[in-house]
């Protein structure tokens, strides 16, 4: 599928003109993230997840579903390259679990350069995803609408950190060298087929929304938050309902004919619930 600077904006409800700044920056991050929803349907579904552009774009774009942190900041990427940008990607080490060991680098993030300052940029890490651009200034917290964010430096290394519950949360740890397509994809290969990936054991998913609110969805309980944390609403979907909160709330489209998730498809899940 050929790669659509229109067809992303409208994906995303983007109208404005873009520029290769900060601002433009901020509102293209602001915008995906409340309209691609991060989920890993066809991890469950074992529907192989491929990463060159044109597949990325046809799932994300062409047909309305979500993805993970490989594809959805490997679409941003190629996105901010179109407009200009100095953007590479970088890989993390997610923390969030407090392992006991040091797990391998499972995370794809971005780094941009604007005007000789970079900045972190990340559209792909679930409910936690950072909402906003964050400069490299370690000790720096940046409030969002979604929380408190600080990055911690030590030594060659960054920790994205999240204030939650009275306490920093390491989300995850990462260094500046950059990675290359054949990183992800042996990432990919791993967190996708291991048989103890997190992504294997759970259906999740996540769409930050435009008030600083977001849904969730673990397995089959839906909840939905306000932008001060607080649960508006939660609910255990039953099989039968899981298609309409999948269309409604996460905004997935459902019948493309590669990518779409047909009542059969959607009744194989039924094992979460």
């Amino acid at each position: 599928m050929a790669f659509s600077l229109e067809d992303y904006f409208a994906r995303i409800g983007y109208e404005g003109t873009p520029q290769a700044d900060v601002e433009t920056l901020g509102t293209l991050q602001a915008h995906h993230i409340a309209s691609i929803a991060f989920e890993n349907l066809d991890v469950l579904l074992d529907r192989e997840i491929h990463l060159d552009d044109g597949a990325v774009f046809e799932k994300l774009v062409t047909a309305r579903r979500g993805g993970y942190c490989f594809e959805q900041n490997g679409l941003l990427e190629r996105v901010l390259r179109e407009l200009r940008f100095n953007v590479r990607s970088l890989a993390a080490r997610v923390l969030i679990a407090r392992p006991d060991q040091v797990p391998p680098r499972t995370h794809r993030l971005l780094c941009v350069a604007v005007h000789g300052e970079e900045w972190l940029v990340d559209v792909g890490f679930g409910s936690q995803t950072l909402p906003q651009p964050m400069r490299f200034l370690p000790g720096e917290e940046v409030i969002t609408p979604s929380g408190i964010y600080r990055l911690d430096a030590d030594h060659d290394d960054f920790i994205l950190n999240l204030f939650q519950n009275n306490v920093w949360q390491p989300l995850y740890r990462f260094d500046t060298e950059d990675q290359y397509a054949a990183d992800f994809l042996m990432a990919n290969h791993f967190i996708a087929h291991w048989p103890d990936s997190h992504f294997r054991q759970h259906i999740l998913m996540s769409r930050h929304l435009p008030d600083g609110g977001k849904v969730t969805l673990n397995n089959f309980r839906f909840t939905h938050y306000g932008r001060d944390g607080v649960t508006i609403h939660e609910e255990d979907l039953t099989p039968d309902r899981l298609a309409d909160v999948l269309e409604t709330e996460f905004l997935l489209g459902l019948t493309h004919p590669q990518h779409g998730l047909t009542p059969a498809t959607l009744h194989k899940l039924g094992r979460f619930a």
